[in-house]
């Protein structure tokens, strides 16, 4: 698990001095790698009581765990090489071993349960990748209704229900838009699927069905750097034929469930 995807499943649980915390080794997470407890605790102004605090609540034994998962992360990062084909590879492979790692039947079992399944993605290329979600549901009968922007987005929220479900798309997941929405829909009890890259952010946050692309930004030029969307379209392949197994599974239960209530009206 990469320290993100550990940021964001532990985020409810952090304070005020918490965040503080979490900001500060956010922006030097070589030098914390490094740091002793009493040392982070006099670059944050608070005690050691309160650093051990705050790993335990982010779900480690206490801070010597944390360090060493702290800089086995930044050792990860250092190795990857400068090869823009191989970083992609990695990329391929980190974020396939999360999706192993994943429950993808939650997911599934939501979607399969869900009366009406809405699809919005926050860009072009989201929007793109919600439409291929559409298509490829479709062979399974279950019917995706793509959201095509912000304004068509309000007048869905003003009309979803608790037995519906959303899944949202976007890459970075940090626009003051994407804060409202999530609030609405949570404030309203209404579930949703998040779908971003490897980042603490607030759509990834504030659900327990999320998942994640591994994404490492290029330097293409001076000035330009670029971050690869095409793994979401893995991510949506994924999902489907894990769905295609739920539903299958499903079938086998029903029909399993039929053959003893046959029986059982013959004894």
């Amino acid at each position: 698990m990469r320290f993100e995807e550990v940021i964001n499943n532990n985020y409810s649980k952090l304070n005020e001095n918490d965040l503080y915390i979490l900001k500060f080794i956010c922006n030097n997470k070589k030098e914390c790698s490094n740091l002793s407890i009493n040392d982070l605790g006099d670059k944050c102004n608070v005690s050691r009581t309160t650093i051990l605090r705050f790993t335990q609540k982010l779900g480690f034994k206490g801070y010597s765990e944390f360090k060493v998962f702290l800089r086995w992360q930044e050792e990860k990062n250092n190795k990857i090489e400068d090869d823009y084909v191989n970083k992609f590879y990695l990329d391929l492979e980190e974020t396939k071993k999360n999706l192993k790692q994943k429950n993808l039947w939650k997911i599934c079992k939501l979607i399969y349960e869900a009366d009406r399944v809405f699809v919005y993605g926050t860009g072009m290329t989201q929007k793109a990748i919600a439409k291929e979600m559409q298509r490829t549901f479709l062979s399974s009968r279950k019917y995706l209704y793509v959201i095509e922007g912000e304004t068509e987005l309000q007048t869905v929220l003003s009309d979803i229900t608790q037995k519906d479900v959303i899944i949202i798309i976007t890459l970075f997941g940090h626009r003051e838009f994407l804060r409202e929405i999530i609030n609405n829909l949570n404030l309203n009890g209404i579930k949703y699927v998040s779908m971003t890259k490897f980042s603490d952010n607030i759509v990834a946050r504030n659900t327990n069905y999320n998942l994640y692309i591994s994404t490492t930004s290029i330097n293409v030029s001076k000035d330009t750097t670029h971050e690869s969307t095409a793994l979401f379209f893995l991510l949506v392949d994924i999902l489907f034929r894990e769905y295609i197994n739920y539903v299958k599974n499903q079938a086998v239960i029903m029909e399993d469930n039929i053959d003893e209530g046959e029986t059982t009206k013959k004894e």
